[in-house]
């Protein structure tokens, strides 16, 4: 309980006076609502309130679309609905056998099963101990399986694949009513689930159980508008207007375009646009890069507002022209951003995250955006090569295709707004040498919900291979010390000081207190780049206390160096940790780390310098404390080599590491038909 009060005291001091106002608002409006929730296993009888006589689906796709489509792209489709027909069908990292007729308030890590019945407003979905891993038990009832079940129909016209996708809808909505149960306690996973129904209503069309399935069934049409109706009265705003707040607008402006079937249609639809704009507006900066420091959000939020752009276009209702230029920026900054095997940084929280899934599970997500994106406002010439899609093809068949002028003609490397910059080899030299340095605000917003304690800190591929690695994410809830640990600074490839983490941590998306840093230099021209920047995120411990840092590529001689500096006015001790990427195998000497890796057939090497004034250790999958780990995706860990150096000082101190990178492989390819591998002359 005590733990619980601190929480909310820490809660409210990130709020504004108007945002409290807000919230006892709605705090009032869930005690109003109570009376209109439906028990689980309730009969609803009466007319649907609000409802138009005339109902019809008009929001379909092109005739010529379907025929657009890749047949690499239609292939895995099909095959990935098959396995869901047979049942299986990944979620956050956890293969599920049950998809036939799946539990939609189970959860496979923890065993547990969520809260059906009972008022949604009562329940805890932050304690494990009542919901399971919530993640998990949201994930499936955003419905990403069934918009490739329904994409699998309208590639092949398979019924098979339509009837599961009735099958499991009509599941949901008995299980689910207004209200009741887990899935009713937040936004974002409404606004989500309400754009794959929009989805999977167009993908269906054409099945004669379509307009039985939707416009015609009062189920149906009651759960549109119940999830409208919570949307339009409980929104994320304040501290919380975030992705949450751009993926609830959208999936009223979606469903308000695509089902017009009530009376306050319209209305929703002009409500959730506007909103929208602005959410996108403040979530953004100039350069296009998403403000909440974290990169997978930011691929999240501009593939959602691609889904609203191209819907408003369906609709006769386009979005503002500022909006196109604002998404046209994300995607060059999200095309920008990427390393020469197309691989996006790892920069704060990310849970994988979807606002539609119509292409098998496999393919790469950022491929999509970008194929998405270049068919709605079209690709830079110094985009990376485009792969269109199932998802692509169908969304951009929706859009009014129209470039926007006074994009970038070259690729950016600096976002200063954001703090991010990318040193890179130049073009041909290979493999590449791609590093990310961070010099940016903590996060978004005064609770930085998904910011980390990175600042400073440095992520660093060799031919896309992450060398020195930014460890990831993991897991949100239900694990507070691997939660903790992934977002520290201890976890980062930085400098740790005295213990504790540069910026303070409140909660598992609360930050109380939020280092401020900035990018003093970067020449990203030439051969030879360097960047600087600092941060004073521990002057709350030491009122002077500076950290400053160097990075230095020199692409001749291919070796990144990187020099701290740390400054105080009394003693203090200090952790450097690099983060070795899961495929580095290292061995540790005197102030030396030998690195090697494969690279595909090959065998590369590189070696870390390391500060001798510090004592270094080696550590792996350890978990008392947690340290040396890697989280290839949400929801999966791997243990992985992490470098820790450790000392004291007083006054000012000077660090420096170097990293020597190979410029030929230590082993050549493996000769077909031979066991047997040679070294490189």
């Amino acid at each position: 309980m005590s733990r619980s009060l601190g929480w909310y005291v820490r809660r409210l001091r990130g709020m504004s006076p108007a945002e409290v106002g807000w919230r006892v608002g709605d705090r009032v409006r869930q005690a109003l609502w109570a009376r209109r929730r439906v028990p689980s296993g309730a009969a609803v009888t009466g007319p649907v309130p609000g409802l138009l006589t005339h109902r019809t689906f008009a929001a379909v796709l092109p005739a010529s679309a379907r025929a657009e489509v890749p047949a690499a792209a239609r292939d895995a489709v099909v095959a990935a609905a098959d396995r869901l027909l047979a049942g299986d069908w990944t979620v956050l990292g956890v293969l599920r056998h049950d998809l036939v007729d799946p539990d939609w308030f189970l959860d496979p890590v923890t065993g547990r099963r969520a809260p059906q019945d009972g008022l949604a407003f009562r329940i805890d979905h932050r304690d494990e101990g009542v919901t399971g891993n919530v993640k998990s038990v949201w994930e499936l009832s955003r419905h990403h399986h069934l918009t490739v079940l329904a994409a699998a129909y309208w590639l092949t016209g398979d019924e098979r694949y339509a009837e599961r996708v009735a099958a499991q809808l009509r599941s949901w909505w008995a299980a689910n009513p207004f209200l009741s149960g887990v899935h009713w306690t937040s936004g974002i996973e409404l606004g989500i689930r309400l754009t794959s129904w929009v989805w999977v209503r167009r993908l269906l069309d054409g099945w004669p159980g379509a307009s039985s399935l939707f416009e015609d069934d009062d189920e149906a049409l009651r759960q549109v508008r119940w999830h409208q109706e919570y949307l339009a009265a409980f929104r994320s705003r304040g501290s919380s207007a975030n992705n949450h707040a751009v993926a609830e607008a959208v999936g009223r402006l979606v469903g308000a375009c695509a089902f017009p079937w009530f009376e306050e249609s319209e209305r929703w639809g002009a409500a959730a646009a506007a909103e929208l704009e602005t959410t996108l507006a403040a979530n953004t900066f100039s350069s296009g890069v998403n403000r909440e420091q974290a990169t997978d959000y930011h691929r999240f939020v501009t593939e959602l507002g691609l889904l609203a752009l191209a819907e408003a276009d369906r609709a006769g209702r386009p979005l503002e022209e500022p909006t196109r230029r604002l998404l046209a920026s994300s995607l060059d900054a999200a095309a920008a951003l990427l390393d020469t095997t197309g691989r996006p940084p790892r920069q704060g929280d990310g849970d994988d995250g979807r606002g539609l899934v119509l292409d098998a599970p496999g393919a790469d997500p950022w491929a999509q955006l970008l194929a998405t994106g270049a068919a709605i406002v079209g690709a830079g010439d110094w985009w990376p090569p485009i792969a269109p899609g199932v998802a692509s093809t169908a969304v951009g068949a929706l859009a009014s295709r129209a470039e926007v002028r006074g994009r970038p003609q070259v690729r950016p490397r600096a976002f200063h707004d954001a703090g991010t910059h990318v040193l890179r080899t130049p073009a041909g030299a290979e493999p590449e040498i791609w590093c990310r340095c961070d010099g940016g605000p903590h996060g978004f917003g005064s609770i930085a919900a998904h910011g980390q304690a990175d600042a400073l800190s440095v992520e660093v591929r060799v031919g896309g291979i992450d060398v020195l690695a930014d460890p990831g994410t993991y897991c949100y809830h239900g694990d507070p010390d691997w939660r903790t640990y992934f977002r520290s600074t201890l976890g980062h490839n930085t400098v740790e000081v005295d213990g504790t983490s540069q910026s303070v941590e409140g909660g598992p998306f609360l930050w109380t207190s939020s280092a401020v840093s900035g990018v003093d230099d970067a020449d990203l021209a030439g051969d030879v780049q360097t960047w600087s920047g600092h941060h004073l995120g521990y002057t709350r411990l030491d009122p002077v206390l500076r950290h400053d840092r160097q990075v230095t590529l020199d692409s001749g001689e291919r070796t990144l160096r990187v020099e701290d500096t740390l400054t105080g006015s009394a003693r203090h001790t200090l952790r450097l940790a690099w983060h070795l990427g899961p495929d580095v195998d290292v061995e540790l000497g005197d102030g030396v780390a030998e690195l090697s890796w494969a690279d595909g057939m090959d065998r590369r090497s590189g070696r870390l310098s390391l500060p001798p004034q510090l004592s270094w250790t080696a550590h792996r999958g350890e978990t008392s404390p947690v340290l040396g780990w890697y989280s290839p995706r949400f929801g999966e860990r791997v243990p992985s080599a992490t470098l820790v150096g450790s000392g004291a000082w007083t006054g000012v101190l000077s660090l420096t590491s170097v990293l020597e990178l190979s410029v030929v492989p230590t082993l050549v390819a493996q000769h077909a038909g031979s066991s047997d591998r040679e070294v490189a002359p």
